[in-house]
């Protein structure tokens, strides 16, 4: 989807369906129990056998042998796949990490191992009983430590800067340089990543929890070296993704490697909660800079947001300055996005990338600078309010009512009954605030 023609009279543009009371297409069926989801296909793939995948003990290192006797021995067991007979994988341009460790392990819990049973308690209980000997090296998972060998992304718009920054932050009569940090945060859907997967005539199908089933497709052609015409996805219901099943995960491959080891019979396999932590994406932790200069009425003069965060080789920041670019008014502006390598499950799209974290730095910094001032923070943010691209000025928004939006909200939860001291109203031992 591109914005990139002005406002029009389409439906979105006039309003006439964001904030209505629409209802959803699958909303009954979702409140009723009767939508499918991926693990549930028992209309579509009947006798499926379970899988159940052995993460990496290690977090970085090298996979010297796998021992697998046991399992292949226990009850229910029908296949015990790993890098040893998988078969040559590749690994897809949309994923940073591989969607199964060896001999190299990228990062802990990554997968190792898929075990197919009868049944879900066999498979798991299979699963505890391989033996893997790792040779463990040195990694890096500290941002902070990391911190000072962080580089300017390749790709992208790392850097912008607009007037001089530097000389207008330092004629400034009142100033703000304050440092915020966020950490590594997990997506926690409803509905964990789950697959069902089913061979027929060297064709694949699977039956995921996908938000892009085109992309689903490409991955799986990358990732198996599968032409895409002989792989067909099914996603009709998402039980919450919001940027983690974006791209196909260790489920979908796991189960397809599992149901080609038993001869196309379908294998379904849901990642267990801490294996969602580890083998989707994550939203990386961020270190952030906030300088901003103003004048003493509240105008901005200069802002400048920089981030650092960190991810596997290949991969890419957490672009938190992208959203201070076009927020508020200020002549002199800069931003800077930094990426350290570090040695932690895989890093990307998680519900507002970016803007979700680094918004939170701004904003606390706003309010911060509106405390220096000794200003209400609402109205600190009206009149630093602007009606065009603060980068390029000739560009105007078609429609912003980040004012309408403040003064709303304040009227409707009595902002103007608060305390503008910080850290006076308590309920009992807590603190209470209000914004």
């Amino acid at each position: 989807m591109k914005f990139d023609t002005p406002a029009t009279a389409n439906p979105t543009d006039r309003m006439k369906v964001l904030g209505k009371p629409l209802d959803r297409v699958d909303g009954k069926l979702k409140t009723t129990g009767t939508a499918h989801y991926a693990y549930e296909r028992n209309d579509a793939a009947p006798n499926a056998a379970y899988g159940y995948i052995l993460g990496s003990a290690i977090a970085k290192g090298r996979i010297e042998s796998i021992d697998d006797a046991d399992a292949k021995a226990a009850p229910g067991v029908l296949a015990v796949v790993t890098y040893q007979n998988a078969g040559k994988l590749g690994k897809a341009k949309n994923h940073t990490a591989r969607m199964l460790a060896g001999p190299d392990v990228q990062h802990y819990d990554q997968a190792v191992a898929v075990v197919v049973a009868e049944t879900f308690e066999q498979a798991r209980a299979g699963a505890k009983l391989l033996r893997v000997n790792y040779a463990r090296t040195a990694g890096r998972f500290d941002l902070a430590a990391s911190q000072s060998s962080a580089t300017k992304p390749k790709s992208g718009t790392p850097d912008t800067a607009v007037g001089d920054f530097a000389g207008a932050f330092a004629k400034a009569p009142v100033k703000l340089d304050e440092r915020y940090t966020t950490p590594d945060q997990s997506h926690m859907m409803m509905e964990p990543h789950s697959t069902t997967a089913a061979w027929k005539d060297g064709k694949l199908t699977l039956w995921t929890s996908n938000q892009m089933i085109n992309w689903a497709v490409g991955d799986m052609s990358e990732t198996l070296l599968l032409p895409k015409e002989n792989i067909h996805v099914m996603s009709p219901y998402v039980g919450g993704g919001f940027g983690s099943k974006l791209w196909v995960r260790s489920d979908a491959v796991m189960a397809a490697l599992g149901s080609r080891a038993i001869g196309g019979r379908p294998v379904k396999l849901a990642l267990a909660r801490p294996q969602v932590m580890n083998n989707t994406t994550h939203r990386p932790a961020t270190i952030q800079r906030l300088r901003i200069g103003a004048q003493k009425d509240g105008k901005i003069t200069a802002i400048a947001h920089e981030s650092w965060s960190g991810d596997l080789p290949g991969g890419g920041p957490e672009t938190a300055p992208n959203a201070t670019r076009l927020l508020y008014a200020g002549a002199n502006r800069m931003t800077a996005t930094r990426l350290a390598v570090l040695d932690l499950p895989e890093g990307n799209a998680m519900r507002a990338p970016g803007e979700a974290v680094g918004l939170l730095a701004l904003e606390a910094a706003m309010d911060e600078l509106a405390e220096k001032l000794k200003m209400d923070p609402v109205q600190l943010r009206i009149i630093n309010d602007t009606q065009v691209d603060p980068e390029k000025p000739s560009r105007q928004f078609s429609r912003r009512d980040l004012v309408g939006c403040l003064k709303t909200g304040a009227e409707r939860f009595g902002w103007n009954k608060r305390n503008p001291v910080p850290g006076q109203v308590r309920d009992g031992r807590w603190l209470v605030g209000m914004g």
